[in-house]
């Protein structure tokens, strides 16, 4: 029996990092969307309990797949163990992010 492959996706979402372990990620069927499904949490028979994961666990409770804007993915790792799933603040000045620029036609041309 081939083994599950578990991946963990890290993006960003209102100004901060969430990094979530999940079975299945493609592109999807939504045109710029990272499609995540299947989440996986820590053990249940932990003793110690992680706020941050419990607060992502209430978050994607009832959530069977969950669409990602590409634009919004950090990475995706295929990984051998699940770690703790985490919400952090984004470092400082990852948020100034110079745009494309865009040329109009001017005058002179």
């Amino acid at each position: 029996m081939s083994k599950q492959r578990l991946y963990r996706v890290s993006f960003t979402n209102q100004g901060q990092v969430y990094e979530i372990y999940a079975r299945n990620v493609s592109h999807g069927g939504l045109l710029g969307f990272v499609e995540v499904e299947q989440l996986v949490f820590g053990e249940k028979s932990s003793v110690v309990v992680d706020p941050a994961e419990e607060k992502l666990k209430t978050e994607f409770a009832d959530v069977v797949r969950s669409y990602i804007p590409v634009h919004a993915v950090i990475r995706i790792d295929e990984v051998s163990k699940p770690g703790a799933a985490k919400v952090s603040p984004l470092p400082e000045g990852s948020g100034k992010v110079m745009p494309f620029p865009t040329f109009t036609k001017g005058k002179d041309r």
